[in-house]
């Protein structure tokens, strides 16, 4: 029996939820099962997964989230254990940091690395914990969605451990933090501090913010990833020493908020807090308490979102530069009237970022069938011109198909993206991406990213989102559709 199968306590009443054996159907659907399990083993260090082994030698964060949720499929304990044991590093004030740090990786591993972000005494004041080294910033909030579909692929193991009870309060922290001190541009929405907070790093929408920012002499840090991949394929050494600029900046002045140059209402990282409000009601509701309050506030951050983020003319949402004002595009030159609703101004550049809130679940349908039209059109051509959805305007620019979020594709955004065509009602789109990704997933290796005509691998192989996500694509047959409530 091998390890994966040893982890698996599964009571025979939850067969239909997850099955650890391969799912029934044609042989290249169990050469899918087979390669995402094999990653996810590869990778699993003992309490935690890390997406890859030589690139991310550590915990982080939303890929712990989204790990944990294909990990339900072949442990569900497993998967319990992900969430658990980042949610061990979460900070005083609620923050879920975006690293969770090995300290039996060297240091030269990974830049930036322990002693860069010094989060014991740096973050003291922020309540960093004392026993783990951690990174300052966040990530994307997927994590209380993350723990519902856990809890939901085996109940009975899931309330024998306490799973939800022990989680919810961290949880809740992690939410009010995100509410409370990153409502940055006074209109009720959350901001991002720094592009690495926000997941996708090189997008082409940080260009104006970052601008700004001067950066950090290059002779002051060393980049480790480009010893792992082309340097035509990851950011320039000029965006990077902005990033590393903003990082010590944000680490010099204790990790407080509200005082540096960068803020950015984001769509995704937004949208993605919003579906996680509606999972912490329904983790409430499972423990007997009222879960009201929480639908209501993820219909308040549904409704700014439209109000900030939305622009109807374009079909897609797009960032906002609370220090800023309109920056690019056709809405820029003809004096939106979208620019003016609050402090600052939308950043039009076409990312995949501006398609994700079609996983929110109240999001007016007019909107919604907006941003399908636009995933399928030229701008991102899903169903026509592209294997998967390219994280930026194939007409744009900025446009790279293998430059790190400039516009290869992403599994998780894939996957994101096909919860919501389901959502909406979309079944044939959402079905054409989930087969697509399945393909894409195997003749891939699993890759960190792709090229979103090929299919190319890009960055890393066998990366833990991709297979976990995957997997839980392929096992989807075996849960219950209930919208946005897909177990």
């Amino acid at each position: 029996m091998d390890r994966t199968a040893q982890l698996i306590a599964r009571p025979a009443e939850f067969a239909v939820v997850y099955d650890p054996a391969a799912p029934p159907g044609p042989p290249h659907l169990r050469a899918v099962h087979d390669g995402a399990v094999k990653v996810l083993e590869a990778n699993w260090t003992g309490t935690s997964t890390v997406p890859s082994r030589r690139l991310y030698p550590h915990q982080w964060s939303w890929d712990s989230a989204f790990i944990a949720i294909g990990l339900r499929h072949v442990s569900p304990l497993r998967a319990q254990t992900e969430l658990e044991t980042l949610l061990a590093a979460q900070w005083g004030d609620g923050r879920i940091p975006h690293i969770v740090f090995n300290p039996s990786v060297p240091l030269d591993a990974y830049f930036p690395s322990p002693d860069f972000w010094r989060s014991s005494t740096a973050g003291r004041a922020a309540g960093a914990p004392r026993t783990v080294q951690t990174s300052g910033i966040v990530q994307p909030p997927v994590h209380a969605l993350a723990a519902w579909l856990v809890h939901r692929a085996d109940p009975g193991l899931s309330r024998a451990r306490g799973f939800l009870a022990r989680v919810y309060p961290r949880l809740a922290a992690w939410h009010r933090y995100l509410l409370h001190r990153r409502d940055l541009g006074g209109g009720g929405l959350v901001c991002v501090v720094h592009p690495w907070e926000q997941g996708m790093d090189n997008a082409p929408s940080w260009d104006a913010p970052l601008a700004r920012v001067v950066p950090a002499p290059s002779r002051s840090f060393r980049r480790a990833d480009l010893d792992h991949g082309a340097a035509e394929d990851r950011p320039t050494d000029l965006d990077y020493g902005r990033y590393v600029r903003l990082a010590a900046d944000y680490r010099d002045a204790g990790y407080a908020d509200g005082g540096g140059g960068f803020a950015v209402e984001d769509p995704s990282f937004n949208a993605l807090l919003i579906a996680s409000e509606h999972a912490l009601a329904r983790i409430a509701k499972e423990l007997g308490a009222t879960a009201t309050a929480r639908h209501v506030r993820a219909q308040r951050l549904t409704a700014a979102l439209v109000e900030r983020l939305w622009d109807p003319a374009e079909g897609m949402f797009f960032c906002r530069d609370v220090h800023g004002g309109a920056v690019g595009g056709p809405a820029h030159r003809r004096g939106s009237s979208a620019l003016a609703r609050g402090g600052g101004g939308q950043v039009h550049e076409r990312g995949v970022s501006g398609l994700v809130p079609l996983l929110v679940p109240e999001l007016p349908r007019e909107v919604a069938a907006a941003v399908v039209r636009t995933l399928k059109g030229p701008h991102f051509g899903v169903g026509t011109t592209t294997r998967l959805v390219p994280s930026y305007d194939l007409l744009g620019e900025a446009f790279d198909p293998h430059r790190y979020w400039r516009g290869p594709a992403w599994f998780n955004t894939a996957w994101l993206l096909e919860r919501g065509l389901r959502l909406h009602g979309h079944r044939a789109d959402a079905d054409a991406l989930r087969e697509a990704v399945l393909e894409t997933a195997l003749t891939s290796d699993f890759a960190e990213y792709v090229d979103p005509y090929t299919g190319e691998a890009c960055g890393a192989t066998g990366f833990g989102w991709t297979a976990a996500l995957t997997l839980d694509l392929l096992h989807q047959h075996t849960t219950t559709d209930k919208g946005g409530d897909r177990g």
